[in-house]
């Protein structure tokens, strides 16, 4: 089943103590929902502070995005742990991923097509 783009989508953003990413993490989120014309979801920020709390979340570092409590940039075998959190992108390594992997993510959580694919109305 699809979801449609004025259905409920749940984003939580899981971070450690004073992540240095967290604010890009979360303008960068905030950017491309406003730009899929999703301004009603919410983002909620979600502290981890304990190797317990980790593992029951399963948290491979900090920031991980929860698209309807999935990880879409979950690497199989990555163990959960108090860590930073490192994202492959075009352009090497990155903290937080792109603009364009996310709104990837974003647009495969609804069910639509890529939203690069989508020209500008």
């Amino acid at each position: 089943m699809h979801k449609r783009h004025n259905d409920a989508i749940n984003i939580e953003l899981l971070v450690v103590p004073d992540c240095p990413n967290t604010r890009t993490a979360a303008d960068r989120l905030c950017q491309e929902l406003d730009g899929l014309g999703l301004h009603d979801v919410t983002l909620r920020t979600r502290t981890i502070t304990s190797q317990a709390e980790a593992e029951a979340a399963h948290f491979t570092g900090s920031p991980t995005i929860l698209i309807d409590g999935r990880d879409p940039f979950a690497e199989p075998g990555r163990a959960p742990g108090l860590t930073c959190r490192m994202y492959r992108t075009p352009d090497g390594l990155a903290g937080v991923p792109t603009a364009d992997q996310l709104r990837q993510a974003l647009a495969d959580a609804l069910g639509d097509e890529p939203a690069a694919r989508h020209p500008h109305r």
